[in-house]
């Protein structure tokens, strides 16, 4: 099994090398950059659709999904300099059929990572919100 984030005790680093996403009060000890969206899908159509999404992209590799949990981690592979970064997902079901998400990707060195966690976060959510 894998060691997913726990997102209710996720302290952040003082590094702007992170980016977390995530609904109000999901956090407890860690202040989110932005609010997800919440999607008219159950939490397990919305956990399918990022396991699609994931899948597909080059950048992304060492998937682990947990789909009882409704949970994934990745590690993302930077364009230029060849960056590990890592990403958490975890999935919010709603009541009335609706979801939506918590998302923390972090890079494993440096200080900066001249916004390229928060910009890969941001192409998620566009295709994980696209009709």
């Amino acid at each position: 099994m894998t060691d997913f984030i726990n997102f209710k005790s996720l302290k952040r680093p003082p590094k702007p090398n992170t980016c977390l996403v995530a609904p109000d009060n999901h956090c407890l000890a860690a202040e989110p950059d932005f609010a997800p969206p919440e999607l008219a899908m159950t939490g397990r159509g919305l956990f399918s659709k990022f396991s699609e999404i994931v899948a597909s992209e080059r950048s992304f590799g060492r998937i682990e999904t947990d789909a009882e949990a409704l949970r994934i981690k990745l590690v993302a592979t930077t364009g230029l300099m060849r960056f590990k970064d890592d990403l958490d997902i975890e999935i919010i079901p709603l009541d009335e059929g609706r979801a939506t998400f918590a998302i923390y990707s972090r890079s494993r060195v440096g200080y900066s990572d001249m916004g390229a966690n928060r910009k890969r976060v941001g192409k998620l959510i566009e295709r994980v919100t696209a009709n």
